[in-house]
């Protein structure tokens, strides 16, 4: 027999867990089935609105004011912008730690890279690191962690202009550690606050990570780590190394794997799971039966199809780079619901001659009607009850958009409550 739900939703990425949030949190029975772990691992843990126009005008000071005037196929054009504001509110509300929900402006932080990124909301542990904030930084990196080289990112932030005075130390994180230790290690370490043995005799890690950089200070008032400042108590361990250092301590946030990232998919996966939906993860969605309408999904669990059915779908696998959309040498497809995906048949179209430039295939996925149904070649709806959300989605290039987390948001916002109105 079939495992029943009213609406079943599929990707377990930002946009999935957000339209299953908005059908469960409006009373429907809701199931998420992802073949994989939530990427959200592999993000930033900041959410970008819109960062940047297709045109590469930027970084916007208002998101918001600059979605009317996106191309018609944009998926920002498509839910609304009062959806928006709706779907980044609906999120404030999940995600209570994060900050930025005050303005509809954006906000300029530091990323591993140096770079200043414009984003709409953030963790808390990187609220002391704006670049509007004019107080002066110390950022502190660790000789056995190689991914974030501190001089270099300060360097990088002088650079560019900003309005304090920042310089870049790296000293040997308290404890004997290599160079491949894991983000997570020292998020854990810092957690639990166990010794270590420095200069020949045992002090709490906290104490000694902070007793170095104090040694490192020279009058800022604020000092960034890379984020690895704890998993399960990141607030603590903020709250303590700031209390010893005399001085406000922040984040730059990292690359995967991404301990705000982890935090943000803790948070998500807590708040389905006290919305009452049910969460299978590691299993793929291989076919499914109906033609008009989608009546059931097989889940491949063990070698055996297991069916599910539901009145709802939401489709929230991914795009290229999730293999939610597929691509080769017969074309691009979407593999799960075999939906139509927009492209040149001439593969040479798909990108330009220049590295970074207007690259077509950034912006393949599925189209949609008005209410996120996906269309086939003629603009009638696949399915009656199927919508997409997410990067799932064409018509916008998110990473030179930096709309990525965004349009996930607003787009599985949209997704879930339409799914959870229409069953």
């Amino acid at each position: 027999m079939a495992i029943e739900s009213d609406v079943l939703v599929v990707g377990g990425g930002l946009a999935g867990l957000t339209s299953a949030l908005a059908a469960a949190r409006l009373g429907a029975d809701v199931r998420l089935v992802s073949a994989a772990k939530s990427t959200l691992r592999n993000a930033s843990g900041l959410v970008d609105v819109l960062g940047y126009t297709p045109d590469g005008e930027g970084p916007l000071t208002n998101p918001y004011e600059a979605i009317p005037t996106l191309p018609g196929e944009h998926p920002y054009r498509t839910v609304g912008v009062e959806t928006v504001r709706e779907a980044m509110a609906f999120f404030d509300d999940i995600a209570t730690d994060y900050r930025g929900g005050h303005t509809e402006t954006n906000a300029l932080l530091p990323t591993h890279g140096g770079a200043l990124k414009p984003t709409s909301r953030y963790p808390a542990g990187a609220s002391d690191g704006l670049a509007s904030d004019g107080r002066d930084a110390l950022l502190v990196g660790f000789e056995s962690l190689v991914d974030f080289d501190a001089p270099h990112v300060a360097a990088h932030l002088d650079a560019a202009g900003v309005p304090f005075s920042v310089r870049g130390v790296t000293v040997p994180f308290p404890g004997n550690h290599r160079a491949d230790t894991a983000v997570t290690r020292y998020a854990k370490l810092l957690d639990a606050n166990g010794e270590v043995t420095v200069d020949g005799r045992n002090r709490p890690v906290r104490d000694a990570l902070a007793g170095r950089v104090c040694a490192e200070l020279d009058g800022e008032e604020r000092v960034g780590f890379p984020a690895i400042l704890g998993d399960d108590h990141p607030t603590n361990v903020r709250a303590t190394l700031s209390e010893a250092l005399n001085a406000a301590v922040f984040e730059v946030p990292m690359g995967p794997p991404s301990l705000p990232g982890l935090r943000l998919e803790d948070v998500l996966f807590d708040a389905l799971a006290a919305a009452g939906a049910s969460i299978e993860t590691g299993n793929p969605v291989v076919d499914y039966d109906g033609e008009d309408r989608i009546e059931r999904v097989y889940v491949e669990k063990n070698g055996a199809r297991i069916p599910n059915s539901a009145d709802q779908y939401v489709l929230a696998t991914g795009g290229l780079v999730g293999e939610g959309i597929e691509t080769d040498r017969q074309g691009v497809s979407e593999p799960v619901f075999d939906c139509h995906v927009p492209h040149p048949e001439d593969r040479y179209d798909w990108f330009e001659a220049e590295p970074f430039g207007d690259h077509p295939f950034a912006r393949f996925g599925v189209e949609t009607d008005e209410t996120l149904r996906p269309t086939a070649a003629d603009g009638t709806p696949e399915f009656e009850n199927l919508r997409a959300a997410g990067s799932v989605l064409g018509g916008c290039d998110f990473a030179a958009e930096k709309s990525g987390s965004g349009v996930s948001i607003a787009t599985g916002y949209a997704a879930g409550k339409r799914a959870e109105e229409t069953r």
